[in-house]
């Protein structure tokens, strides 16, 4: 149950990355709250059993249109669709990203675009996309998982890729924070530590030896429902919680170790 109150009734909302993990707990958080979900990713089946439960489960409307983020024509695809449906798109709620953690020197080069096609232009892509309706009813909610290791300074080691993409996603949403407030969107980051999730299901083993340092899901559906439950004329900028026992500097998955697995 959320421990937050927030009455979504009637309002869409539009979460990528919806099919495991943080989406998917964001997903039944908001459905939970009444909303009519549209949810994105890549996988079929996994997407549709989401669709399924919401829709059992809480008795909302939902549909799922599988959807890669780093492909334009996707993003353009999906809200159009979610139009089709529901109208309009009052939330949009940006989960979906991938992982690289090497140290610099042994990144491997393809993993450059991936990351920012997915981490960055992904997020920035769909906004665009979204945004232009919110302006014209000058009403709208736009929130962002971006990454706890931004609040890091240098970048925690075996992060440069994945971190800097996330430093420049984090200044792109603080100022669309301050462009959008006249036009009464609200732009919400949110900055989680380490979660268990699919970002970290490859590396199970580790993991579970160190579990109790991982987040659960839920913790960031709470953040979510939090920037949800403020009063109209407040916007939360930017939350962060972070793992009680991580120190970003050494990361809670060691890259040594996973390279011995």
């Amino acid at each position: 149950m959320a421990h937050v109150l927030v009455d979504l009734k009637g309002k869409t909302a539009l979460i990528t990355g919806a099919s495991r993990g943080i989406g998917r707990a964001i997903a039944a958080r908001l459905a939970e709250h009444g909303a009519n979900m549209v949810l994105a990713a890549r996988t079929q089946g996994p997407l549709d059993a989401a669709v399924q439960e919401l829709k059992s489960q809480y008795h909302i409307e939902a549909i799922g249109i599988p959807t890669d983020v780093a492909k334009l024509e996707d993003l353009k695809g999906l809200v159009e669709k979610a139009k089709a449906r529901f109208k309009q798109i009052d939330i949009l709620v940006n989960v979906a990203g991938v992982s690289s953690q090497h140290p610099f020197h042994q990144q491997p080069v393809e993993d450059f675009e991936m990351l920012a096609h997915v981490n960055y232009l992904g997020y920035v892509r769909l906004i665009r996309l979204v945004i232009p309706d919110m302006v014209a009813r000058k009403s709208g909610q736009i929130i962002s998982v971006v990454s706890g290791s931004t609040l890091v300074d240098p970048i925690p080691r075996g992060f440069l890729a994945y971190s800097s993409l996330k430093m420049g996603l984090r200044a792109f949403l603080k100022g669309l924070f301050w462009e959008m407030r006249e036009h009464n969107i609200k732009v919400t980051s949110l900055l989680p530590g380490v979660v268990a999730s699919d970002l970290t299901d490859h590396l199970k083993d580790v993991a579970q030896q160190q579990k109790d340092r991982l987040m659960d899901p839920v913790a960031v559906a709470d953040m979510v429902s939090f920037a949800l439950s403020v009063p109209a004329n407040a916007c939360p900028l930017e939350l962060a919680v972070i793992n009680q026992l991580t120190t970003w500097t050494k990361p809670v998955i060691d890259y040594q170790q996973t390279q011995a697995k």
